[in-house]
C-alpha cells in the first residue's frame, strides 16, 4: 500500500512548527504516492483532467494511473493494494469482495439522464436485418458482456425487466474484453450489446452495427462510482478527501466545457486534445474527436453519489446470486466524502 497510514496536513503542520523553533524554512513536503485505475473511455475524463491540470498535485497528491480492460480487474486490484482508487462500475467481483470487508464506494460519476449521452443498446447489422430492432426484440437473442455480473449483464436486466422477459431468456456470452465484445458484435458473432457513446456512435456512424434503444430509456442507473479500500476509509480519510476535492474539479471542468460544446469551441477543441491522450490515442485527433465529442456523458456534480440507484443494483445482483446476501449498502456505501442522491 502506498498511501501513508498518517494525515499529510498533521506532517505539514509538525514540519512548519519545527522549522519556526529553529530558524529553518521548510519548502516542501513529500506528496503522497496513490494510484488510480481507469478505462479509456470518455467517461473517466475528470480522472484524466484532474491529473492533467494539476488538480491532483495541489492537493498534495503524487498520482499514477492504471489502466484496465474491465471493471472486475479493478475491484481486485484495490483489495490486494496494486491500486487505491477505482472509477468503474460495480460488479459482482465488487459485491464479493465489499462483503468481506475490502472495499467501500466512495462517491458517483456517470449516470443516466434523459437528454445527455449515455449507454446505447447496438444490434450487429446482421442481427438487425433479421428483425432485431427494438430492446423489446433481445429475447431469445445473444449478448455481448465482458463477465457474469458486470455492468454490461445489469444493464441485460435492465432490458429484460423493462421489456416483460428475465434476463436468463437472452443468451449472455462472457467476452472479458470491451474489445472482445466489439469484435464479435462487428462480425455478427453476437446479436447486441450495449457501450458508452463514445463508442457506440463511432460503430454507427461507421456502418458497423445499428443503434436500438438507450439504457437511460428505462432506468436512472448510477454507471460508474468511485471506490476505494475500506482501510483508506479509516485510516486515510485526509488523503481520501483530497482526492475527491481534485476530482470533483476534474468533473466540474469536463462539465462546463462538454455539455455545452458550442459555447467556446476553442476550450472544446482543448478539452477534447487532453482526453484524446487517453482515449482513441492511437487515432489521430480527427478522426478521434467526433466519437469524444459525441461521448459527453451526464456525469454528478461534486461527484454525488445516487445511493437510491446503488441499493437498486445490490438488490438485482443479490436476487440474481451474483452479490451476496449479507452484503448491505451501509457495509459497501461510505458516502461521508460527497452529496448523496436518493
Amino acid at each position: 500500500m502506498k498511501i501513508t497510514s498518517f494525515s499529510r496536513r498533521a506532517v505539514v503542520g509538525a514540519v512548519a512548527g519545527l522549522a519556526v523553533l529553529s530558524g529553518f524554512v521548510t519548502t516542501a513536503v513529500a506528496a503522497d504516492k496513490i494510484t488510480v485505475g481507469a478505462l479509456r473511455f470518455t467517461s473517466h475524463s475528470p480522472t484524466f483532467i484532474a491529473y492533467e491540470k494539476g488538480y491532483f498535485k495541489a492537493e498534495g497528491l503524487d498520482v499514477e494511473l492504471k489502466f484496465f480492460q474491465a471493471a472486475q480487474p479493478i475491484a481486485v486490484a484495490i483489495a490486494s493494494g496494486d491500486i487505491d482508487f477505482g472509477v468503474t462500475a460495480l460488479s459482482g467481483g465488487f459485491y464479493s469482495l465489499a462483503d468481506k470487508g475490502a472495499l467501500k464506494v466512495i462517491g458517483g460519476l456517470m449516470a443516466e439522464k434523459k437528454g445527455a449521452p449515455g449507454n446505447m443498446i447496438l444490434a450487429s447489422n446482421k442481427a438487425y436485418d433479421a428483425g432485431l430492432k427494438t430492446p423489446a426484440d433481445l429475447k431469445g437473442k445473444s449478448w455481448a458482456m465482458t463477465q457474469q455480473g458486470s455492468s454490461f449483464h445489469y444493464m441485460a436486466g435492465i432490458i429484460a425487466q423493462n421489456n416483460g422477459f428475465a434476463v436468463t431468456d437472452m443468451k449472455l456470452k462472457p467476452l472479458q474484453k470491451v474489445g472482445s465484445m466489439i469484435g464479435a458484435l462487428k462480425s455478427g458473432q453476437v446479436d447486441a450489446m450495449a457501450i458508452v457513446p463514445h463508442i457506440a456512435s463511432a460503430l454507427a456512424r461507421g456502418g458497423a452495427a445499428k443503434i436500438i434503444g438507450k439504457i437511460q430509456d428505462m432506468s436512472d442507473y448510477q454507471v460508474t462510482t468511485i471506490f476505494t479500500s475500506t482501510k483508506n476509509t479509516t485510516d486515510n480519510r485526509d488523503v481520501i478527501a483530497r482526492f475527491m476535492k481534485a476530482y470533483a474539479k476534474g468533473i466540474a471542468d469536463y462539465d462546463a466545457v462538454m455539455q455545452n460544446q458550442a459555447k467556446d469551441p476553442a476550450a472544446t477543441d482543448a478539452m477534447v486534445n487532453l482526453i484524446h491522450k487517453y482515449v482513441y490515442a492511437s487515432k489521430p485527433i480527427e478522426k478521434a474527436a467526433p466519437s469524444i465529442k459525441a461521448g459527453a456523458v451526464y456525469l454528478n456534480s461534486g461527484a454525488a453519489l445516487n445511493v437510491g440507484d446503488v441499493a437498486k443494483q445490490l438488490a438485482w445482483f443479490q436476487a440474481h446470486k451474483l452479490a451476496p446476501a449479507s452484503l448491505t449498502i451501509d457495509k459497501m456505501v461510505d458516502a461521508s466524502f460527497v452529496k448523496t442522491i436518493k
